[in-house]
């Protein structure tokens, strides 16, 4: 049977490049979860931001296959060797993946804005000194700042920004990142939000997060942003849902539409 996600043994690695490990897994375990809504959606462009050894962009294209033949594949990653790695884990697979080695998606914004049906985004999450984010080699793979959360509220606007008005966006946050304060910055800008898969291991919680642009979340925020501007008193920003109610533990499938 023809494999749905990349083979740990073809993919590739590099002393200075993150391995696949639990929130790897944990991503991927999210989009084989939404498979039969990705399959449907039959994006046209999908993007991985921050590829690293590409077991996960390798993955998507793998379980799209032959049923979603118009699918292009974009990886970009900060780390050269990370985009090198990347080449031969989707070679190995026999997938295409155009590989862009850049921070986030940095000189592709008039190319791409608005075209991207899919973006999966597993950032520098861990919690770590300022002056960590954005070094050299393996490091930028994990460190995220105050909060983790430095280079996480870069991509978001840059997500806003690429992504279609079909466009989805699956991204992986800590617990330590505040995953409902983020669903609720993202639902300023209009989009709506679930936990397509929750994980706990041993040393995090992991939330995979599933947002896409919706009508009465566009309107919310346009109203919520004229208020703001207009000075009015006693603005209540929209609510985040509660992840308890809507939290998947393991592999079970979610629906997410």
């Amino acid at each position: 049977m023809f494999s749905r996600i990349a083979k740990i043994s073809l993919v590739s690695s590099h002393r200075e490049v993150y391995e696949p490990c639990d929130d790897s897994f944990a991503l991927v375990d999210a989009l084989l979860a939404d498979r039969t809504n990705l399959l449907v959606h039959r994006p046209t462009f999908c993007m991985e931001v921050g590829c690293g050894s590409g077991y996960i962009i390798t993955s998507l294209a793998l379980m799209l296959g032959h049923e979603v033949p118009e699918a292009h594949y974009i990886a970009t990653d900060i780390n050269p060797h990370a985009v090198m790695v990347t080449r031969e884990t989707a070679a190995a697979h026999g997938v295409d993946v155009e590989l862009v080695n850049t921070d986030i998606a940095s000189g592709m914004e008039a190319r791409m804005a608005g075209l991207v049906d899919v973006m999966v985004v597993n950032p520098p999450y861990v919690p770590t000194p300022e002056e960590e984010v954005g070094r050299e080699g393996i490091t930028a793979a994990w460190a995220g700042g105050e909060n983790g959360r430095t280079v996480i509220d870069k991509i978001l606007p840059v997500a806003n920004e690429l992504l279609s008005e079909r466009g989805w966006l699956y991204l992986l946050t800590l617990a330590a990142n505040n995953p409902s304060e983020i669903c609720l910055q993202m639902r300023k800008k209009g989009y709506a939000s679930r936990v397509i898969l929750q994980r706990s291991t041993e040393e995090e919680s992991l939330h995979i997060i599933k947002f896409w642009r919706d009508a009465s979340s566009q309107l919310e925020a346009k109203e919520y942003s004229l208020m703001v501007k207009y000075g009015q008193e006693n603005v209540n920003e929209p609510v985040p849902f509660q992840f308890s109610e809507l939290s998947c533990s393991g592999t079970s499938s979610c629906n997410a539409l």
